[in-house]
């Protein structure tokens, strides 16, 4: 191995610890800044309460906030709504110079007057309480259509 290889490896090992240590920072600051204490049973009760795959343990929301760890990116997707913040800054520290975007509210063309009463109904109630209907229907579904209806592969 030579010097300028050896370099880069250090360089890439720092900057990683750096880069999980600035993540932290930040997760920190976008908690603070939404009126949050900066605790990790805090983060983990309202990530859990927002995020509809497997609930997020203790240990892992601390090494987060311990800068040990950076969430995959369903979860700083899951984090950036919670704390209104921009997913690219949150992960990369930077404001991100492109935006991709979906079309909005294309599939109401097609909705009926019953489905979008029942996504009304949906978008009123509180968070816990999506989650949990979210969890019947992904019952139903299954139960239903045979499929995975998640989306998370279990």
């Amino acid at each position: 191995m030579n010097r300028y290889s050896t370099v880069i490896e250090q360089s890439i090992h720092i900057g990683g610890m750096n880069e999980k240590t600035m993540f932290a920072e930040r997760l920190k600051a976008a908690m603070q800044a939404a009126g949050y204490d900066v605790r990790p049973s805090v983060l983990e009760r309202e990530f859990n309460l927002r995020y509809w795959g497997k609930p997020i343990t203790f240990q892992a929301v601390r090494r987060w906030l311990r800068g040990d760890s950076i969430p995959s990116q369903d979860k700083l997707q899951v984090l950036a709504r919670w704390l209104t913040v921009d997913p690219h800054y949150l992960r990369y520290g930077e404001t991100a110079t492109y935006s991709i975007s979906e079309p909005s509210a294309a599939w109401d063309v097609s909705s009926s007057c019953e489905e979008r009463q029942v996504l009304s109904l949906y978008r009123s109630l509180p968070l816990a309480q999506r989650k949990v209907l979210r969890e019947v229907m992904e019952t139903f579904a299954k139960a239903y259509l045979g499929v995975d209806a998640s989306g998370d592969g279990e």
